[in-house]
């Protein structure tokens, strides 16, 4: 749906006239017969006086802003896969204040009587005693958990988030069609939406008078912090997510960003002596808090399942130990059976001593005989899910089922009729969306989110809409695809200013220490610095390989395969398959052939996604290991990641076909990649992150140097094609401006070899990396009992000593019957061999946990 089709849309004179709701349905905007509904009229007179330009601007900017941010959502089997953008509705969907109120009433009221239903059951289980509630309903179901059974919980609140999925009935009146009690998913997506559609129509919102979203977030994070056990005031929160596979990993490290906690995995985290706590580089760090985007079920492998590969061992005893509160308490996913509808009424009544204000949609409990029987016979017109299943799993509709299926269904029923829930068939409500040229109703949910406070809960204004992409679609889920919208509360008089950051505590201190890194997350900033650096290298060294080429032939490599290539050229070639370990290449067997017309290897290695060590999957290598730590990248940076996944789509979807078309595809990405550098050079905080990616940046940039040198200066080669390749050589490196002002003597390969081997001045020099590597593992984090050197800083100090060492009028000097300059052979196959001990040393010490050997001295206390 375009910006075009919007714009056209609105200034058709007959565009409300031509809207036309869904017979039998509840339409948001206009109802069967009648004019537009007054909150409407506003927002769709706005948008006609912005008219077609003015529309098509936001839209883009719209979309830019969800592709910069980096929204994303996967769907399961989407080919795009965790790269797969968020996909927002530039129309908002508009609720009054005052039906809001009621409304919201409504949901603070389920929130509490949800929270003492969960209580009851992982404590005394009255309700099950007193018959409110079947035994056979809760204890078959797989996310109740038994060892969860007794857990105390901080402040009698084990439901601190909860999410309701509403719809309206054709009458107009709000009902409930799923809860959210396990891990609520999409309040970051709210917020995104909020942020890009305030400043995208930033006068149509402050002119709404929407109820704003801050305070939402800022309770979330005040409750978590007053739940936890305290520790002479200091709390340390974090979140727990799968990792970057999730669906809504986004969310994930969205929240914690917006929130200031530290995103970890199962991996990531210990329970010792009773207590939790965060695997850091240099020490063990206490958590006081947890708020969880895992299941419950996959959260202890110890006691609440061995599959639980997700989790932590042992979590289940430090929450019983009272050292750490998870939100949502653990086991809490049992108020999400379909089937505990059916009981709410009476179980509102019996707790709260009160009629359930907002109610559900009619529920049958299949193990109930009374209930069977009535669904049995009215199978068709109901829907019917089966507890246990993941959600959007669980549906069926008998009513469309073949005549087969569905009398295995009824049997199925009659057999374990337990697990079997039937619901009322629900039309959802409509809200507009543009097909093509036209306003069209499409069915919509809300999702409302709340958190619990001292007293009661607190709703977010709002909340998530989902719309179903056709109008017949029986379910809207984001796994079914569809749009975002975002859910305007208009007030009647200007909302107070808040700002989306989270204030301070007044009484925490004013400075307070940054939390170390954890071995994942040094992992994959190591080698995002690797990546960067191995992409950046491998698009200077192709962008000069094929400005070489091209100036060789007068006509493009495809259709010149017979002429010999030079010896320079050749040097070049070679170093390409020895930088990208792309064998054989340029090296093994066929390699004459490939010499001669160099064009296809070259074109598999710049857009063969398949091609190991090619460029395109260099490039998804840093995209994997970026988003795995995407809370940790500013804003600024993820843009630039987003504008790199851009570009290698374009160069994987349409390959060059000539090589000037490759280098109109190389030379930005080159830019792109640089930016990335400054920008994790100035924007990144210098601290224990930074040091690792900064470390896997220099051994990647030293390990090509040396590579790039062995095979471009150790075979000897006539002078001419001597004076080249020291050219490209100085090109690939981008030290061409410093060689012509330093050395006046014209191309030699001792002036290059002082420029790019010893040169500790110059960032794209060997002994600068060797420097830069030295003072990085220096002040990496060493263990309590470690004494003297690292075995890292031993192998970078060697290595540096044996650059310093080097001399250069030995080195260039030719073995005469070889033909090969041996020695600078040998120091340039010894550093990479160093360069690649220094790796390997770095990732058994901060990556693998291996055990290192420790001196006794300090035990004895002989040293001090």
């Amino acid at each position: 749906m375009s910006a075009t089709n919007l714009a056209a849309a609105l200034a058709r004179p007959g565009l409300i006239d031509d809207y036309l709701p869904l017979t039998g349905c509840f339409d948001e905007m206009r109802p069967t017969q009648g004019e537009v509904r007054p909150q409407w009229r506003y927002i769709l007179e706005a948008l006609r006086t912005l008219g077609p330009a003015g529309i098509e601007e936001r839209w883009r900017e719209a979309a830019r802003m969800i592709r910069d941010n980096g929204v994303t959502y996967n769907l399961n089997g989407d080919p795009q896969g965790m790269s797969r953008p968020w996909e927002l509705d530039l129309l908002p969907l508009l609720i009054p204040s005052e039906e809001w109120a009621v409304l919201e009433r409504g949901l603070m009221q389920r929130a509490e009587l949800f929270n003492l239903i969960l209580l009851d059951l992982y404590g005394p289980r009255e309700l099950i005693n007193r018959g409110l509630l079947p035994a056979e309903l809760i204890d078959g179901y797989r996310e109740y958990l038994l060892p969860c059974h007794g857990l105390e919980v901080a402040g009698r609140r084990p439901l601190v988030h909860y999410a309701a999925d509403l719809t309206r009935m054709p009458d107009g009146q709000w009902r409930v069609i799923g809860d959210r009690t396990q891990t609520p998913l999409g309040a970051g997506y709210a917020l995104e939406n909020r942020v890009v559609l305030s400043r995208v129509l930033p006068s149509l919102f402050r002119d709404s008078h929407v109820h704003r979203q801050a305070g939402f977030f800022r309770s979330m994070r005040r409750t978590l912090t007053r739940l936890a056990p305290g520790r002479d005031g200091h709390t340390r929160v974090v979140v727990l997510t799968p990792g970057p596979q999730s669906e809504a990993y986004f969310e994930h490290a969205y929240l914690a960003n917006y929130l200031g906690y530290d995103l970890v995995q199962g991996g990531d985290l210990s329970v010792r002596d009773g207590a939790l706590w965060l695997r850091t580089l240099g020490r063990l760090e206490r958590i006081d808090a947890m708020m969880r985007r895992v299941k419950a079920s996959e959260c202890d492998p110890l006691e609440l399942g061995e599959d639980a590969g997700q989790g932590v061992p042992g979590l289940v005893e430090a929450v019983r130990a009272g050292n750490l509160v998870i939100a949502n308490a653990l086991g809490s996913g049992v108020l999400e059976h379909p089937g505990l509808m059916a009981f709410l009424p009476a179980l509102c009544r019996h707790l709260l001593g009160e009629d359930l204000l907002l109610p559900d949609i009619s529920t049958w409990w299949c193990g109930d005989p009374k209930a069977r029987a009535f669904v049995l016979a009215h199978l068709d017109n109901l829907v019917i899910k089966q507890a246990g299943k993941p959600q959007g799993q669980r549906c069926v509709f008998p009513g469309t089922m073949e005549a087969a299926s569905r009398e295995a269904l009824i049997q199925a029923i009659q057999a374990s009729p337990n697990r079997f829930v039937a619901q009322e068939r629900v039309q959802p409500s409509t809200a507009p969306v543009l097909v093509g040229q036209r306003l069209e109703p499409r069915p919509i949910t809300l999702r409302t989110f709340l958190c619990a406070e001292d007293e009661g809960y607190t709703v977010l204004p709002g909340g998530l809409g989902r719309v179903a992409l056709t109008s017949d679609a029986a379910l809207v889920s984001n796994q079914l695809g569809g749009l975002g919208k975002d859910a305007w509360v208009l007030a009647s008089e200007p909302e107070r200013q808040e700002t989306l950051l989270i204030s301070g505590d007044s009484q925490a201190p004013a400075v307070t220490q940054e939390s170390e890194v954890s071995s994942r997350v040094a992992d994959n900033l190591f080698w995002i610095g690797r990546y960067a650096e191995r992409a950046e290298g491998l698009v200077r060294l192709l962008r000069m390989i094929i400005f070489k080429l091209s100036e060789r032939t007068e006509v493009a490599p495809t259709t010149a395969p017979a002429k010999p290539g030079t010896y320079f050229m050749r040097s070049l070639l070679e170093a390409l398959t020895h930088q990208t370990q792309s064998l054989p290449g340029f090296l093994g067997e066929g390699a004459a052939a490939r010499l001669r017309d160099p064009w296809p290897e070259l074109l598999s290695l710049i857009s063969n996604p398949r091609r190991l060590g090619g460029l395109p999957q260099t490039l998804q290598a840093l995209g994997q290991a970026a988003y795995s730590v995407r809370e940790r990248l500013s804003v600024d940076t993820w843009r630039i990641v987003s504008d790199i996944e851009a570009r290698l789509a374009a160069l994987t979807s349409t390959p060059p076909t000539q090589p000037s078309a490759a280098l109109d595809e190389l030379d930005p990405l080159v830019t792109s990649l640089v930016a990335f550098s400054g920008l994790t050079q100035e924007n990144m905080t210098h601290n224990e992150g930074w040091h690792f990616l900064e470390t896997g940046r220099r051994l990647e940039r030293g390990a090509a140097l040396a590579a790039l040198l062995r095979s471009t200066l150790t075979p000897l080669t006539p002078e001419q094609d001597e004076t080249t390749l020291i050219e490209a050589v100085l090109g690939v490196t981008d030290s061409t401006i410093t060689y012509r002002r330093r050395y006046r003597a014209g191309t030699r390969i001792g002036a290059l070899l002082d420029l790019v081997l010893q040169d500790e001045g110059n960032p794209r020099a060997l002994a600068y990396q060797l420097v830069a590597l030295e003072r990085l593992v220096t002040v990496m984090p060493k263990g309590e009992l470690a004494v003297g050197r690292t075995p890292a800083e031993k192998l970078v100090l060697k290595t540096l000593t044996g650059v310093r060492l080097a001399e250069l009028d030995t080195l260039v000097q030719p073995d005469p019957q070889t033909q090969r300059r041996v020695s600078l052979e040998k120091v340039l196959e010894a550093l990479e061999s160093d360069l690649a001990a220094i790796s390997n040393a770095l990732t058994a010490q901060y990556f693998r946990h291996e055990e290192q050997p420790h001196s006794l001295l300090r035990r004895i206390g002989v040293v001090k």
